[in-house]
């Protein structure tokens, strides 16, 4: 028989909002992909809980909500580690924790990384748009279009029976730190770059700047000499794509970035590297490799 689980956002923290795998096939309509920035994240939450991967999660940024349960239900915390505790006492991550009505579950600030995913077992209910539960956070509010999660919220959860704990390897867990390196090959404009312009590129540190979200990365550092190229026809982009503005300073277009764009796409993130990317928070430190389809 199924029982309804409830989570009540008594604060919802910096920036949090469901987030599933997004949607596919609207794009040439304008839609951003969306979902969930780290999806190897939101995909291993999900797997501790035996649901499917197309599950929504909560996503949280920087710092995070304060929720209220009402049933019983199990829950599992990845990505970066905010302090969580259920009833003020501290939670392990990337394990299936089992709740009761009332506990409580309260998130802090990350101490490294930048994103942390709250799956909960069983099936979520609320507003979908175009097939998924995901915020996107650039579109203008209308009804029937997912919002960033607010105080006093509540999430609906249909769940049944209890699964044995699982716990997800510690060898396989990832490592934030405040330096990175970023496998990507080479964007369509690449070759109109000179060769002194594409070694600075490569040999660079770059640095995450605070005016990133869930659209872009902007990255702090001017590729060396760097020139305009000639005027570009906006042209398609995909979340990975690494542009570089008229003042030489890279973007990486995130999850949430508009499907075309007029600056030269330089590179793109290789698709396993993205959840790096979802990671990395103002002030790390990021520099690109270059990588061929044979070393992938």
């Amino acid at each position: 028989m199924d029982n309804l689980f409830k989570i009540k956002i008594l604060k919802p923290g910096l920036f949090s909002s469901l987030q599933d795998l997004g949607r596919v096939g609207h794009q040439d309509a304008g839609i951003p992909f969306s979902g969930a920035m780290d999806k190897e994240a939101h995909k291993i939450a999900n797997e501790l809980l035996d649901n499917p991967h197309a599950t929504p999660t909560i996503e949280m940024t920087l710092c995070g909500a304060e929720l209220e349960f009402e049933g019983v239900g199990q829950i599992a915390i990845t990505g970066a580690d905010m302090n969580a505790k259920l009833n003020d006492k501290p939670m392990p991550m990337y394990q299936t924790i089992d709740i009761k009505s009332r506990d409580r579950l309260s998130f802090h600030r990350v101490e490294s990384g930048c994103r942390t995913y709250l799956a909960a077992r069983g099936e979520w209910s609320g507003t979908e748009w175009l097939s998924s539960f995901s915020t996107i956070s650039n579109l203008l509010k209308v009804d029937g279009i997912p919002e960033q999660l607010q105080s006093n919220q509540s999430i609906e959860i249909r769940t049944s029976n209890f699964i044995e704990q699982r716990t997800y390897p510690k060898t396989a867990r990832p490592i934030y730190t405040s330096s990175y390196i970023l496998r990507v090959v080479t964007g369509p404009e690449f070759e109109q770059f000179s060769i002194d312009q594409i070694q600075s590129f490569f040999d660079k540190v770059f640095e995450v700047s605070a005016d990133s979200n869930r659209m872009g990365y902007r990255l702090k550092g001017a590729i060396k000499d760097y020139k305009p190229l000639r005027e570009e026809i906006s042209s398609g982009i995909v979340e990975g794509t690494v542009q570089v503005t008229s003042a030489g300073e890279p973007i990486i277009l995130a999850a949430d970035a508009q499907t075309t764009g007029g600056y030269p796409r330089i590179a793109n993130v290789v698709t396993e590297d993205l959840s790096i990317v979802a990671q990395m928070k103002a002030g790390d430190e990021v520099r690109f490799m270059l990588v061929g389809l044979a070393d992938l």
